[in-house]
């Protein structure tokens, strides 16, 4: 078994602190050194990790049993699109499913366990969708192991009757961890038709391709068993169906940023230069090659002077804006956080919010300071940067050892705030 670091690693600007539940929540998908995985795996190749390798000898079900499935789909008021059916590579119409939720629901798309029943015997993949915002086990783990791969992740749940395959042969525009619950299930893996495939380039498009490289003699061909860790990175072909009997599996899905992100953002911010915003000559045949060559010379030569002094700070602002909000940090209880914020004292201890990512900076010529957060940004005093710098980067958690401010009542007020803006929890 390989040994990973068990002591927790200090937040920073732009980066959550470390948990040790962080590395805890990778070294269950992978039975090698994270290092490894990051130099031979991600991103490039597929890797199978058997139970025996890897460090809990229950599997994956304290994260999502049978059982609890049962839970969700009866007694939790399920609505689409938490729940999607397919057979036989289509997705069933959410009509054949849904309906009415009862007195005091008034909604028509509450999931009816009755119809979900009579679907799923008839050999209907069942697909629990965004269980990393819903069931609490998987809200933790789904957010430690973002942590670890400093990337957003979601969990969705496949739970398909023996014998039956929910969906053909495909390709994922991200990477997953397939974590194979109960049951056993039959996995066909081919290579990319498409590598690195952005969103935009789904395998509908390519579905000739794909059916026929699936027809080739697969890369991969394994049966999960309870306990199983599977690795694919996006575009790999897959198809699964589950064996003797029914099967339930987690795909975690990863959405990682792409350097044709960094060419996105990098165009949105070439609209500030005054060639690249010119119009074409009046009368330009654009249908015309000829017509359109000095054109795109002049502008292919505008691009390149802009990018030589594109700002990696302006890029990097974008790019935060469009990152961070994709993983949210550790959910709050509001009732309990109204609580602590009646009884707080210089004698309280806090901590940062965990998964939290944070940047602290001036604001500029009035002495204040911006910390920017996931969904907005918070100005202080200039006096308070001491103070909640310690404080998110977890080297004080008693509010009466703030450091930078004069009094109890300064560090009290400035706690208070951080508290209700759910900055902070109670310790």
């Amino acid at each position: 078994m390989p040994r990973h670091d068990r002591q927790p690693s200090p937040g920073g600007d732009g980066r959550p602190a470390v948990p040790c539940a962080a590395s805890t929540a990778l070294a269950r998908c992978v039975a090698v050194d994270p290092a490894k995985f990051a130099a031979d795996h991600w991103g490039c190749s597929p890797l199978l990790s058997r139970a025996a390798e890897l460090p809990n000898p229950d599997g994956f079900t304290d994260l999502l049993s049978p059982a609890d499935a049962d839970e969700l789909l009866s007694r939790r008021g399920l609505r689409t699109p938490f729940l999607r059916l397919a057979k036989d590579g289509e997705l069933v119409p959410a009509a054949r499913y849904t309906g009415g939720g009862g007195a005091g629901a008034e909604i028509g798309d509450q999931v009816l366990d009755e119809k979900v029943l009579q679907l799923y015997a008839d050999g209907a993949t069942l697909v629990l969708q965004g269980l990393h915002r819903s069931w609490p086990t998987l809200v933790d783990f789904a957010r430690d192991l973002s942590i670890a791969l400093a990337q957003p992740t979601q969990v969705n749940a496949y739970l398909t009757p023996a014998g039956s395959q929910g969906f053909a042969t495909h390709y994922d525009t991200h990477d997953v961890f397939v974590l194979q619950v109960d049951g056993r299930k039959h996995w066909r893996i081919h290579p990319p038709v498409l590598p690195d495939p952005l969103e935009r380039q789904p395998w509908g498009g390519r579905a000739d391709e794909v059916a026929a490289t699936a027809e080739g003699r697969p890369a991969l061909d394994v049966v999960l068993t309870p306990g199983d860790a599977l690795y694919l990175p996006r575009g790999w072909l897959h198809s699964a169906q589950a064996q003797e009997s029914s099967s339930l599996h987690l795909t975690v899905g990863i959405r990682a940023l792409t350097r044709y992100a960094l060419v996105e953002e990098l165009l949105a911010l070439a609209a500030e230069d005054p060639r690249l915003r010119s119009g074409l000559p009046l009368g330009v045949d654009v249908a015309d090659p000829d017509a359109i060559e000095p054109e795109l010379t002049e502008t292919v030569e505008a691009l390149r002077d802009w990018l030589l002094r594109a700002d990696p700070a302006a890029v990097a602002a974008r790019l935060r804006d469009r990152a961070w909000p994709a993983a949210r940090p550790a959910p709050i209880r509001p009732l309990a956080q109204a609580a602590a914020l009646a009884a707080l004292t210089a004698d309280s201890r806090v901590a940062p919010r965990e998964g939290l990512r944070w940047q602290l900076s001036p604001t500029g010529d009035d002495g204040r300071v911006a910390l920017r957060l996931f969904d907005r940004t918070i100005t202080l005093p200039g006096t308070c940067e001491p103070a909640v710098r310690a404080l998110l980067t977890g080297e004080v958690t008693r509010v009466g050892d703030l450091p930078g401010l004069d009094d109890d009542a300064d560090r009290l007020v400035l706690a208070r705030r951080l508290l209700k803006e759910a900055v902070l929890t109670p310790a």
